[in-house]
């Protein structure tokens, strides 16, 4: 996990999303995404939806709902 935490900070993504088990994932530092006002499109518990914010001054005042890819689409 730490691992591709640091890739895709390194790629300069500013937040990762996550779909999860919030007690594996807090461990990594992620916290639900409604506390920051981002939600998702899809109806999944609010504690399980959640969100690592790798570059927190980016992310500052940043707010939404989630779009997927079409093809997460296709999965649900």
């Amino acid at each position: 996990m730490q691992t591709a935490i640091a890739r895709i900070k390194e790629g300069g993504c500013p937040y990762i999303i996550v779909i999860g088990h919030p007690e594996y994932y807090a461990r990594f530092g992620f916290e639900q995404a409604g506390r920051f006002g981002i939600s998702s499109g899809w109806n999944v518990p609010d504690e399980a939806f959640m969100i690592l914010r790798l570059d927190r001054k980016a992310m500052n005042g940043i707010t939404g709902v989630v779009r997927y890819r079409e093809e997460w689409a296709e999965a649900m």
